[in-house]
This record gives C-alpha cells, structure tokens and sequence, in this order.
C-alpha cells in the first residue's frame, strides 16, 4: 500500500529546506534544499526559485504542505500582486527609529504590550511599513496588500488565489492582537501613513485547510519558523527550547497571552492555538564564528580551546552585540571585550566568546520568566562541543542537546499532517533523540557577564 507522505518546507534566511515526511509517524524519507542570497533585504522571487529547486522531485510526492518561514519579513505587493520592493527581512534593523514612532503612537509600552502582545523592535514588520512610509512614500502608495514570507510562498503555492497566514506569525507583524485573535487593520494603514489599510491575509484556523495547490494538493496554514520548530518539537509545559542559529532564541508554550511592557518578551501566539512566549536576541552562532576567525581556527579548534580555557575566561568578559541586539533592544550597540590584559591567552579569548553566548541566552531564558523543568538545545551552534558542555555550568542545570533535524520543516510537515487529516487531534509523532549534558554550576561567568552588561547601557 502506498505511504501517504506530507512536506514541510522551512524558508529561512539562509535556505530553503524541505522534508518529505511519512503523515503516519513522522518519518523523513526525502529531503533537498538550496541556497539563499545573502542580506538583509531580499526579492521574495530568489525564495520561489529555491523553494522550486528544492522542491523538485518531493513536492509532487505529497498529499499536503506546509511552509514554515521566516518571522517579521515585509513583503509589499501592489495591485496587481507584482512585488513592490525587495522584502526586508527580520534582521533588517533600519527601522529600528520607526520602532519608537510605533510604541509612541500606540501609547507607550504597556499599551503597546496589551494592544499587540509586543513591544515592538525593529523587526517586526509594522516598523518596516513605517520605515517604507517615511523613506519611500512611493512604495508605500503602491502597496495593496502586505505578507509575511510564508504567506508569499504558500499564496504562490496556491496558484496565486487567496492570501492566508496563520496567527502564530500573524503575531508577529505588531498589527495583529494575540489576546483577541484578530488583524488590527488600522495599525497597519497608520504604519502606511494613510487610512486605508491594505490587504492582510485571511487568518486560518489552526489544523485547518487553507487552500490547494492547482494540482489539488491541500496547503495547510503555514506559520512562522519559530512556531514550526514548537511543533516539531513537540514541547510540552515546563520545556524550555534554546535555539542557536544566525539568532538566538529562547520560548516556550503557554496557555495565556503574555503582554511584558519591558519588550524583552514577544507575546506571540503559536502554530496550535496556545501562546507562544519567546525571546530573541540578532547574535548567536556568529559570536563563535566571529571570535574563531579572529584567532584564526576551524571549529573544531575553536572548541578545543575553549575548552582548555579557565572558567570566567581569566577574567576575560565579552558583550556580545556585534551587530546590534534585540534582547536587550540595543540596535545601535557594538561588541565590547572587558578586562583584557597582557596575560590573555588564545584559550580564553575562545572560551569567552562561549560564556558570552551562553549568557546572552541565559538572560533570554530569565525573561520568559519561567522556571523551566527541561532546556532543550538546537540549532547549529548547539553542535559545538564548548556549548554542549559549558551550558549546563552557566544555565545552572542539566541541558538537553537535541539530535540536529530541521525541526522547523518538521514542524511544518506536522502542520501538514494535521490539515490533511481534516484538523483531527495533532498527530503524535515520535519525540526527538537528544544527549543530556551536565556539570557544576558556575554563577561567577554571569555576575561578570551581568556587570558588564548593565555598565554599558546607553554605549
């Protein structure tokens, strides 16, 4: 009898990858992927070809697909559905003097918190239709209707029919209420800088059937990638999942919308009907890379020397918001090497840049506000030996590496199973395999961490 198999598709920054999984029991069979272009801005039609390269030869095998992409992304199109501008992508931060004009105009940040669930950043998208306003009011005329990245690409899946999204990455534009379920159309007509508010998607039921492919393939919601990675996951109450990829992140499910007025927390909603809490913070896996480059090392290397560091690196302390950061929200911040002397070794310059990683994202963890029973660890950097073993000392408890997977389009492939079978109860796939890491605790690295962190305010 032939297997019925279903597609998940994870378009991230980098890459589009896709799985072709068993709907039974969530086994991979297939999978391809191709490259993006680099940047921070990108023609939504370099995704498209991707998705197509990828997908050749596995997309036809399917009975339903999912798209997982990429959060906060601004896909303009106008009348016609031509795109209107290059998207700019989640980690585009020059938006960031539209973010305060956001907050400002929905009242501050609690109200921003009650209204949206978030205080905005620069990567949410209603910034980036600010931005477009002010900086290209041309553009801004022409858009008649705005997407998210999975939005573009199941609606191109489609055939170009109907526009849908789901409310887990509808939770992320900052024109979408978390605590009603619902668009907030005059958030985004604001953000354009008229009174009209554009096309925004038609929001589907968690489970649901948003539309078909023209070959009659069923196209379930799509979400955000973070909300894919929670299904394919699976967490439960009490996990708290710690991604290390291009970002860092750190959520966890939830049964109430959270509304944090510090901004720390996104309040999103997630691929289920559930919440999802998260933190995010633009440096991770390239602090490591960054640091390796400079000492001139492989990984492998790099993680042998951080390793054979001291604990606290000798003193040595890094701040690591290379490029800016989100959490805390310092987009015009720069990395900041403290106490550096003339006794500094290779092996402690390695193993700073690991404890400031792990710091970065213990503070994301802190600002869930949860007490996690599990810490669960993914993503690319979370493949590095250093990490692996120097996380439980700075996390102060055991961590759990998950197996590496692209959980993101098993995520989706999930979704897929689920709108294929006709939005019945959530399959039950079998959990990830993953290896448990333990060790002593080491307070001193985040008292040392913190300091600096909190010294540099304002720099």
């Amino acid at each position: 009898m032939t297997e019925t198999l279903v597609a998940g598709i994870d378009s991230s920054t980098q890459s589009t990858k896709i799985l072709l999984v068993r709907a039974s029991d969530g086994v991979v069979v297939d999978q391809a992927s191709a490259p993006h272009p680099n940047g921070t801005s990108v023609n939504p039609d370099a995704w498209w070809d991707a998705l197509q390269q990828a997908g050749s030869g596995l997309l036809e095998r399917a009975s339903a697909i999912g798209v997982g992409g990429q959060q906060h992304g601004m896909v303009a199109l106008d009348a016609t559905g031509a795109v209107v501008r290059d998207a700019l992508l989640w980690n585009d931060l020059r938006s960031a003097p539209q973010a305060d004009s956001v907050v400002e105009h929905l009242g501050g940040p609690q109200a921003c918190a009650d209204e949206i669930g978030s205080v905005p950043t620069a990567s949410f998208t209603v910034t980036k239709l600010r931005w477009m306003a002010e900086h290209e009011p041309e553009n801004a005329a022409r858009t008649a209707a705005v997407l998210l990245p999975h939005d573009w690409l199941t609606w191109k899946l489609s055939g170009e029919t109907e526009m849908t999204t789901d409310h887990g990455d509808a939770s992320g534009t900052g024109y979408y209420s978390p605590m009603r379920r619902a668009w907030i159309p005059e958030i985004a007509a604001w953000a354009l800088g008229r009174t009209a508010a554009p096309v925004l998607p038609r929001l589907v039921a968690p489970g649901a059937v948003a539309s078909r492919t023209p070959d009659g393939t069923i196209l379930s919601a799509g979400t955000g990638d973070n909300m894919a990675a929670a299904l394919g996951l699976a967490i439960g109450p009490g996990d708290v999942v710690v991604s290390i990829g291009t970002s860092g992140t750190a959520f966890c499910v939830a049964s109430q919308a959270c509304a944090d007025p510090t901004g720390s927390v996104s309040g999103f909603a997630d691929a289920t009907g559930q919440y999802l809490p998260l933190v995010c913070t633009i440096n991770a896996s390239r602090i490591l890379s960054v640091v390796g480059g400079l000492l001139g090392v492989d990984h492998a290397e790099f993680a042998r020397l951080a390793l054979a560091g001291d604990v606290g690196a000798g003193g040595l302390t890094l701040l690591p918001y290379l490029d800016g950061e989100r959490t805390p929200n310092r987009p015009s911040a720069s990395g900041v090497f403290s106490g550096l002397t003339s006794g500094a070794t290779r092996e402690n310059f390695a193993r700073a840049a690991v404890e400031a990683l792990l710091c970065s994202l213990a503070d994301a963890v802190d600002a869930l506000g949860v007490k996690p029973t599990r810490v669960l660890m993914i993503g690319g950097g979370a493949k590095n030996p250093a990490v692996q073993q120097l996380a439980p000392g700075v996390f102060g408890q055991a961590v759990r590496v998950l197996e590496a997977g692209e959980y993101v389009a098993l995520g989706a492939a999930r979704q897929a199973a689920w709108a294929l079978s006709g939005g019945q109860a959530l399959p039950e796939w079998a959990p990830a395999p993953y290896q448990e890491f333990t060790g002593e605790p080491t307070p001193q690295v985040r008292v040392a961490y913190d300091a600096l962190r909190d010294a540099t305010v304002g720099w």
